[in-house]
């Protein structure tokens, strides 16, 4: 399989991106404005604002309105509105990711879940994949994956301590066409809080979620607690 081209608003993101972490540019300072961006890379109004939008969803900078970009760092942000790994979302944020397997093997029973209105169900057998991902040592999101085994028959066998996009692209060829989320906001419970370490009634986001690879081909379905002292979830519409 060949790479893709990367675009060019995520080339200048991760420069600036670079800069952040080199400490080149700290917290509270101005990034480059949409016509800064325009003047030293040489592109159009609408990828400067891509750019922006990018650094920004990426959690290290905040817009405000009328005045430009600042370099902010709090909470890593989440896009609710793009595929993204939790490797790749924890790259951006500069932080170092990192995974424990609590549980894997295959599963007789199907999965089914109501998703934003329509049930969804993955016939068994299945393979059922329980992960606890940290960034920096940080415990940030305890998940639990239902995979379908027609499309992955020996993910078992597999490296499953990264990004699992990543196996499905480079391992069995699958492009993810769609995800469909549905996010709960939850007191993290006992059970779960010692897994996170966190204490008595912090908030919690649970997201059931289904992601395709095809037109009505479903590859897995999640159900996913993610810290709410530690994210903030992204939306844009148009």
């Amino acid at each position: 399989m060949q790479g893709h081209k990367i675009p060019k608003y995520l080339k200048i993101s991760q420069e600036i991106i670079s800069q952040i972490r080199k400490g080149e540019l700290s917290e509270g300072m101005r990034i480059p404005s949409e016509n800064e961006i325009i003047e030293q890379f040489g592109v159009s109004n609408t990828t400067a604002r891509k750019v922006l939008q990018e650094v920004e969803l990426s959690g290290w900078a905040t817009r405000v309105k009328g005045k430009g970009t600042f370099v902010h760092r709090e909470k890593v942000v989440r896009s609710a509105t793009r595929i993204l790994s939790f490797t790749r979302n924890m790259a951006q944020a500069g932080l170092h990711p990192f995974t424990k397997v609590l549980f894997r093997g295959i599963v007789k029973e199907g999965y089914s879940e109501m998703i934003n209105g329509r049930t969804h169900t993955l016939p068994g057998p299945i393979f059922k994949l329980h992960r606890l991902r940290f960034a920096d040592r940080t415990p940030m999101m305890l998940e639990v994956r239902y995979i379908s085994l027609r499309f992955c028959p020996d993910i078992m066998d597999k490296d499953l301590e990264g990004s699992l996009y990543g196996v499905y692209e480079k391992e069995y060829g699958l492009s993810l066409s769609e995800v469909d989320q549905m996010l709960s906001a939850i007191i993290i419970e006992a059970g779960v809080k010692e897994f996170l370490d966190v204490p008595d009634n912090t908030p919690g986001m649970l997201v059931d979620g289904v992601t395709f690879c095809g037109k009505n081909k479903v590859l897995e379905m999640e159900r996913s607690i993610y810290r709410g002292d530690k994210y903030r979830f992204a939306v844009r519409a148009r």
